[in-house]
């Protein structure tokens, strides 16, 4: 399916007695701006394709995946958020899955394969560990599309490339789309990206196709 994002953005200075002064000492032009994020910016994304936004920070990677993710959704698809997934501070194993055998494959599907781990709670977790938890979570709710805005920003980076290995995995074993927006540009392998969106400042945007 291709998408077309368009994004734009006015900003004015508020003209402060400071303000002023710092314009006329420096030189500043305080006339209104428009900034152009993305100008009819056109990308295909397919069904069960990994996408992998990165970027400087406040360049828009953020923007693109969250317009994304409502365009699927107005195409009828159902979209999870990882980062955005509740949990109780009970043990996981009471935590998902219709019974007993559910609940031990949805944690085996995210990484979570060690017994002592089922009884524990979230806050006895590493962060690597409730991350993969709440991709078990994702993984119960069946949606369509996953999205994980600051993708593994939390996480120790042999961690993250752990999460991100065993994401990819089990998306690609279950037909899902999944799209990722982070600043680390190191989790390329791991992920094994069909689209790898680099986002540049202003309306400047790079698109690898595998």
């Amino acid at each position: 399916m291709q998408y077309t994002i368009s994004k734009k953005f006015k900003s004015s200075v508020e003209r402060t007695p400071r303000v002023l002064e710092v314009s006329e000492a420096f030189g500043l032009g305080l006339s209104d701006k428009e900034f152009v994020i993305y100008d009819n910016f056109k990308i295909e994304i397919n069904d069960g394709d990994i996408c992998y936004i990165t970027g400087q920070s406040g360049s828009g990677k953020s923007l693109l995946m969250r317009d994304l993710a409502k365009l699927m959704l107005e195409d009828g698809n159902s979209v999870a958020d990882i980062d955005s997934i509740e949990y109780d501070d009970r043990p996981l194993i009471d935590q998902l899955g219709k019974n007993m055998s559910d609940a031990l494959r949805l944690l085996s599907l995210a990484g979570l394969n060690d017994a002592y781990l089922f009884v524990r709670k979230p806050s006895e977790l590493s962060d690597g560990q409730k991350y993969r938890f709440r991709l078990a979570k994702v993984i119960e709710s069946e949606a369509d599309v996953w999205v994980a805005d600051e993708f593994t920003a939390a996480l120790d980076r042999v961690t993250a490339k752990v999460v991100a290995f065993n994401l990819q995995k089990v998306a690609r074993k279950l037909g899902k789309t999944v799209m990722v927006a982070t600043t680390h540009m190191d989790l390329k392998e791991e992920l094994g990206p069909n689209l790898y969106v680099e986002k540049y400042f202003r309306d400047k945007i790079e698109v690898e196709h595998d």
